[in-house]
């Protein structure tokens, strides 16, 4: 690595973080492949196992968008230091329960969807908060760095994890997590972090939140793709991760050892796929990159069915370490380029939705093919799959983002309400009225249409654009944001990239001025209060 990438730990906080991850990270491998393996002694049904996985991928699709709300509202250094003691507090009443015998196929998967919920409120916040432990020319090799210790975890934990389960048993593992996130929690109360400016508009409402951050979603292109090619993904790529335990002991032959064995030779692929990510990145586009990932993926899992000896298992561990590694990056990158900064966590938490909803459901599904059939049958249909959903879904293509512009512009003029208007005013109607020649009628619908999606990707619950029938080429824009805080936001999320879009329609405006742009709230009427009208939510 160039020496520039080591940068960000010349600041403490960085440093003194980091590790304290890394040490969470590895507890949290040897966990797995605790849980992985109980799961075969309590229940050596495939589905059982792959449940496993399901547990902890499930609540991450559950409770992403939530958690990614919270860590936009509120301290996300509390946030972060409470679900730690959460996490720990889980860990130390299942080492209890394993103490007193106590244990079952059910309640090992109830801890472990515990686990889950966790650390599907912690993960938002955590991404969140690395802009503030590096100044922002360190921010690229910070995030580096964030990579590597969950792979230096997912290289050293198994191992560890399947050496400390076959010499001192599942307690002993289960009790070193939790500890692990107690040395996370320790280190954010080290912490003492600086308050960040205060926003001059009141903090978003955790339902309105909500719906920006889905509506965002469904209407930004860049993220919506993003979203479309991590589900065909990691849906196929989730059967090795859920099924290993039963490759390990049926197929290989082999002990909790040689599971651990097989997470580290992932891990390794994973470090060592880190490493070829940035020429990978100066050959190919993104498309290819995630195409080479899919093709690594479908011979890891066609290795993982036929491969009779540890060998191939390992080699195809760490070719499926290197494909994972690619293909999370190279799909976690177009899904940041798609975001802007006021949306990050939620738009990220929503990826993560995606991600682990997939995962959970291709473990379940996966699973059940096993046992409908066999476990080699299943792991081939899984790779096999992965290639045709690759041929169905490359015309999504990725990083359509990559060039946009995000910081907020500030281009639009603040309105004078000649009334003052409270923020929970609303319904509020904006128009713009536009002069068109017939000659620019063409580009000016395409610019509108796109336009249009911005509109609604930034808080418009209805929009819309008219021609006036009395007079030729008068074009009226409309569009309905639920309150006047709401359009108060969009002023403030408005972008460079939208504003180069806003300056093409104006360009084509034949006006001596800009378009005459109003803004309508819905009266309130005390006396009357029925008789104002409603509008339905339209993402």
């Amino acid at each position: 690595m160039p020496e520039s990438v080591f940068s960000p730990f010349k600041y403490r906080v960085f440093s003194v973080l980091w590790l304290a991850t890394l040490i969470s990270n590895i507890g949290t491998w040897m966990f797995n492949v605790t849980s992985g393996w109980m799961m075969t002694a309590l229940s050596p049904s495939p589905l059982m196992v792959a449940l496993v996985q399901a547990a902890t991928a499930l609540p991450i699709f559950l409770f992403a968008l939530p958690a990614g709300v919270l860590g936009d509202l509120f301290n996300r250094r509390k946030l972060l230091f409470w679900t730690q003691i959460f996490l720990a507090a889980v860990l130390f009443i299942l080492t209890a329960l394993l103490w007193m015998g106590i244990t079952s196929p059910w309640l090992l998967l109830a801890f472990t969807f515990s686990i889950g919920v966790g650390t599907a409120f912690a993960s938002p916040a955590w991404q969140a908060i690395v802009p503030r432990l590096v100044p922002r020319g360190e921010l690229a090799s910070a995030i580096v760095w964030n990579g590597v210790s969950m792979n230096i975890a997912r290289a050293i934990g198994p191992a560890l994890g399947g050496f400390v389960l076959a010499a001192a048993g599942a307690m002993a593992t289960v009790f070193i997590d939790a500890l692990s996130y107690l040395a996370v929690a320790a280190a954010l109360l080290w912490w003492r972090t600086t308050t960040m400016q205060a926003d001059n508009l009141p903090r978003e409402h955790l339902s309105g939140a909500l719906r920006a951050g889905i509506r965002f979603a469904l209407h930004s292109k860049p993220l919506r793709y993003t979203l479309i090619r991590a589900l065909a993904f990691f849906f196929c790529a989730s059967a090795y991760w859920a099924l290993l335990p039963i490759v390990a002991k049926e197929t290989l032959q082999g002990g909790p050892d040689l599971y651990g064995v097989l997470l580290t030779a992932l891990g390794l692929g994973a470090v060592a796929g880190a490493f070829l990510l940035p020429q990978l990145r100066k050959r190919y586009s993104a498309n290819t990159n995630l195409i080479l990932a899919t093709l690594g993926t479908t011979f890891c899992l066609i290795m993982f069915a036929l491969g009779q000896h540890m060998a191939s298992g390992i080699l195809a561990g760490f070719i499926g370490g290197v494909s994972w590694i690619v293909a999370v990056s190279t799909l976690n990158y177009s899904a940041q380029v798609a975001l802007p900064d006021w949306v990050r966590a939620r738009g990220l938490a929503i990826f993560q939705m995606a991600v682990f909803g997939a995962m959970a459901g291709g473990s379940l599904g996966w699973g059940q093919v096993a046992i409908v059939s066999n476990l080699p049958t299943s792991l081939i249909a899984s790779g096999l799959l992965a290639l045709v959903l690759i041929a169905i879904t490359h015309r999504f293509v990725l990083n359509l983002g990559e060039h946009h512009d995000h910081t907020p512009s500030g281009h639009w003029a603040e309105p004078v309400p000649v009334t003052a208007a409270a923020h929970d005013s609303g319904p509020v109607l904006v128009t713009l009225e536009y002069r068109i020649a017939d000659k620019d009628r063409d580009e000016f619908f395409t610019l509108i249409r796109e336009l249009g999606t911005i509109r609604r990707r930034d808080g418009a619950i209805q929009w819309g654009y008219f021609e006036d029938i009395e007079q030729h080429g008068r074009f009226i824009e409309m569009f309905m944001v639920e309150s006047w805080i709401d359009h108060l936001r969009q002023h403030a999320r408005v972008s460079a990239a939208d504003k180069m879009l806003q300056d093409k329609i104006f360009a084509l405006h034949q006006g001596t001025t800009h378009p005459i742009v109003t803004h309508a709230v819905t009266p309130q009427s005390k006396s009357h209060p029925d008789a104002i009208p409603k509008t339905h939510h339209d993402l």
